[in-house]
C-alpha cells in the first residue's frame, strides 16, 4: 500500500541475491580458476617428482622435464588469469551501476548533498573493493583446493600435518568478519562525530573563552574523544585476533612439517613428496591466505561501510556493545542489573513535520527568514503555505527536507531530525523544476522505489495524478522519454506521479504544480491528499491550494497566521487581501491561454499561461502573459 515501507532483507541478503541472479558468470569465473590452479598444483607436484624421480635418482634430464612441466603449467595458469579478470568485470559492472542508479534516485528523492561524493567516489571504492574481493576469495579457495589435492597426490598423511592448522585459522578469521565490519563501521562514525563537533566548536572559541565555558566545552569534547578511543581500541583487539589466525592458518604448518619430518619419512612420505608440501605451504597456501585475510578483512568491512552508506541501509546494532558511545538514558551501568519498572503508557504518535521555535536566516549578520517559528502537522493532515516573495516558504521546505539547517530551534520528521536517515526515507521533496532524465516512462516513474513498480499499480498512480492521457500520448510505460521534448508542465507530472508512487507518506509539494493549470493542479493535490497514510505540504501557488486544505500557514513577517480558511478570512488581514485580489468578484482573472492564440504548453490540462493572481506573490501581484515553464529560481525565492 502506498506510504508503507515493504519488508527489506539485509545487505548480506541482497549481496546473496546479486550473485544468484548471476550464476552464469560465476560459472564462467569457476571454469577459468580451475585452469589458473593448475599451476598450484603442479608447483609442488612437479617439484617431488623432480626430485625423487630424478636428480635424486641420478636422472637430471628427468628432473628438467619435470620442472618444464611445471614452467608450462605456469604459462596456462597465466592464460586462465587474463580470462579470469574478464569475468570479474562482468561481476563488478553491474554492481556499480546498481550502485549508482541508487545514488542518482537518493539525489533524485532527498536533493542529497553527499549524492555526488557518493556518484563520484564511494561508488567506485565498491566497485574496486567489490573487485579486490572477487579476486582473493577465488584465489583462496582455487589455490587451496589445487595445493590440497597436491598434497594427497604426493603422500595422504600430509594432509594430516596441513589442514587442522589452516582449517583453525580459517575458521577464526571467519568469526572475525562481521565483528570487524561493525567496529569499522563504529569506529568511523565515532570519528565523524568528533570532526562536526570540532567542526562547532572551533569557530566559537573566542566566545567560548569570553564566557569562561572551557571546563564544559572540554567535557563535552572529551566523551566525544573517548567515544572514538573506544571504538579504535575496540577495533584493534578484533585486529589482533584477525593476525593471530593468519599465524595458525599459515605460518604454523611449514613449522609443522620441520617438526614432523622424521615422523612423515618413517611413514612412507619421500624426501621429495616433503619439499613438495613445503612448497605448497610456503608458496601458495600461505600467500593465498594472507592476501584473503588482508584483503577480506580491511576491503570487506570497509565495502559493508560503503554500501551501508550508499543504499541507505540502517547501521546494524553492535551486540558486543564495545564500541557504543556513552549509555543514554535508561542504560544500566556494567556489571548492575537492570531494575524492574512498570511499562509507561504509550506516548501519542509523534507529527509527521514538527518546528520548534525555529529561527533561520541566510547569513550570520541577514535579517531571520523565519522567526521563532512553531508548527506541527499532523499525522494526515492537509497544510497550504502561502505569502509573499521573500516570506520563507521554500525555506521552510528545505528545513523540512533536511537541506537546511535552523539557526536555533528543531525540525523533526516523525520524531526524527530532519537531517538524520530516518526521517529523509520517510518524506519525499518535489521541487518547482521537475527532474526527468533520458530513459523510459517507467523507469523515470520508479526512481524513489527501491525496485521496478508494478504495472497495475504504475497505471493506477497515473491516473490519479493525471497523468494518464500523456503516458497514453507518449506509449505506455515502456515508452522512451526525451526530457527536452516535454514542457514544464508535464515534467511536473511525471514528478508528481514519481512522488506519489515512493513510500514516503510525508509528501512536500514547493511550487510543484505552479506549470499546471487549475484543474490539473486540483487533481494532483487532491490525489496526494487522499493517499492513504499519506500527509501533504503545499506551497500554494494558487489561493485555490489554501482553500482545498485542512489548514493554512500565511508566512508574512509579523503578519503570520495559521490556521482553518474561514478562521483567516476573519483574523488574517493579510489573508483576506490575498484571496480578495484573487477572487474573481473583486479582482476577475483572464481565461487561461496565449494571447497569440499559441499554446506554449504541449497537451491539455498543463496549459499555465494567461494572467492570473498568484499567492506566493505581493499582495496584488498579477502575473504577466507568458509561459511558465519561463518562471525563475526553484521556489520563487
Amino acid at each position: 500500500m502506498i506510504g508503507e515501507t515493504p519488508p527489506r532483507s539485509g545487505p548480506y541478503g541482497r549481496g546473496l541475491s546479486f550473485l544468484r541472479r548471476r550464476w552464469r558468470v560465476l560459472l564462467r569465473l569457476g571454469g577459468w580458476s580451475v585452469l589458473e590452479t593448475g599451476q598450484t598444483f603442479l608447483l609442488g607436484y612437479a617439484l617431488a617428482r623432480a626430485l625423487d624421480e630424478g636428480f635424486l635418482a641420478g636422472r637430471p634430464g628427468t628432473g628438467l622435464g619435470w620442472l618444464a612441466v611445471a614452467g608450462a603449467g605456469v604459462v596456462v595458469g597465466a592464460y586462465g588469469t587474463g580470462r579470469v579478470y574478464g569475468a570479474v568485470a562482468a561481476l563488478v559492472e553491474p554492481l556499480r551501476d546498481r550502485l549508482v542508479e541508487r545514488v542518482v534516485a537518493r539525489g533524485v528523492r532527498e536533493a542529497d548533498d553527499s549524492a555526488l561524493s557518493g556518484l563520484t567516489q564511494q561508488v567506485e571504492i565498491a566497485r574496486d573493493t567489490f573487485a579486490g574481493l572477487v579476486m582473493v576469495s577465488r584465489s583462496f579457495v582455487f589455490t587451496a583446493a589445487g595445493a590440497l589435492v597436491g598434497l594427497f597426490s604426493l603422500a595422504p598423511p600430509l594432509l594430516l600435518v596441513v589442514v587442522p592448522p589452516l582449517a583453525v585459522g580459517v575458521a577464526l578469521f571467519a568469526v572475525t568478519l562481521r565483528p570487524l565490519a561493525r567496529r569499522q563501521e563504529a569506529y568511523l562514525v565515532a570519528d565523524e562525530a568528533l570532526a562536526a563537533r570540532l567542526g562547532a566548536v572551533c569557530p566559537g572559541l573566542r566566545d567560548v573563552t569570553a564566557t569562561g565555558a572551557e571546563e564544559v566545552i572540554g567535557a563535552d569534547l572529551a566523551g566525544y574523544v573517548e567515544a572514538e578511543e573506544r571504538a579504535a581500541r575496540a577495533l584493534a583487539r578484533w585486529s589482533v585476533v584477525r593476525v593471530a589466525s593468519l599465524a595458525v592458518g599459515g605460518q604454523f604448518p611449514p613449522v609443522l612439517l620441520l617438526a614432523t619430518a622424521p615422523w612423515l619419512l618413517a611413514h612412507g612420505v619421500t624426501p621429495g613428496a616433503l619439499v613438495g608440501a613445503l612448497a605448497y605451504v610456503t608458496q601458495s597456501l600461505l600467500p593465498a591466505l594472507r592476501n584473503l585475510v588482508h584483503g577480506l578483512g580491511t576491503g570487506g568491512s570497509r565495502l559493508a561501510v560503503v554500501l551501508r552508506r550508499l543504499t541507505g541501509a540502517e547501521v546494524p546494532p553492535d551486540e558486543a556493545g564495545e564500541a557504543d558511545g556513552p549509555a543514554g538514558p535508561g542504560t544500566p551501568a556494567p556489571g548492575r542489573p537492570a531494575s524492574r519498572t512498570v511499562p509507561a503508557p504509550p506516548s501519542p504518535p509523534p507529527p509527521a513535520l514538527r518546528l520548534s521555535d525555529v529561527t533561520f536566516a541566510h547569513g550570520p549578520h541577514a535579517e531571520p527568514v523565519l522567526k521563532g517559528l512553531d508548527l506541527d502537522l499532523p499525522d494526515g493532515g492537509h497544510l497550504a503555505v502561502v505569502g509573499p516573495s521573500g516570506a520563507g516558504k521554500s525555506t521552510l521546505t528545505l528545513l523540512a527536507a533536511g537541506l537546511l539547517r535552523p539557526g536555533s530551534g528543531t525540525v523533526t520528521v516523525y520524531g526524527a531530525p530532519a537531517g538524520a536517515r530516518a526521517a529523509a526515507a520517510r518524506r519525499v521533496l518535489i521541487p518547482q523544476e521537475a527532474y526527468v532524465h533520458t530513459g523510459t516512462l517507467a523507469e523515470n516513474l520508479s526512481l524513489l522505489r527501491p525496485g521496478p513498480v508494478p504495472r497495475r499499480e504504475l497505471l493506477a498512480a497515473a491516473e490519479a495524478v493525471g497523468l494518464t492521457p500523456l503516458l497514453e500520448r507518449l506509449g505506455g510505460p515502456e515508452a522512451v522519454v526525451d526530457p527536452a521534448a516535454l514542457s514544464a508542465g508535464e515534467r511536473q507530472l511525471i514528478a508528481l506521479t514519481r512522488a506519489y508512487l515512493s513510500y514516503a507518506p510525508l509528501a512536500l509539494l514547493d511550487e510543484a504544480t505552479c506549470h499546471l493549470d487549475p484543474e490539473a493542479e486540483e487533481r494532483a493535490e487532491r490525489a496526494f491528499a487522499a493517499r492513504p497514510g499519506g500527509t501533504l505540504l503545499v506551497v500554494a501557488h494558487r489561493i485555490t491550494s489554501a482553500r482545498r486544505a485542512e489548514r493554512v500557514l500565511v508566512m508574512d513577517g509579523p503578519r503570520t497566521a495559521y490556521g482553518g480558511h474561514e478562521e483567516l478570512l476573519d483574523r488574517s488581514p493579510g489573508y483576506r487581501e490575498l484571496v480578495g485580489h484573487w477572487d474573481p468578484a473583486s479582482q476577475p482573472a483572464l481565461a487561461l491561454g496565449d494571447a497569440d492564440g499559441v499554446d506554449a504548453v504541449a497537451g491539455p490540462g498543463l496549459a499555465g499561461d494567461g494572467r492570473h493572481v498568484v499567492a506566493h506573490g505581493p499582495v496584488g501581484q498579477v502575473q504577466r502573459a507568458r509561459d511558465l515553464g519561463d518562471g525563475g529560481a526553484l521556489g520563487g525565492e
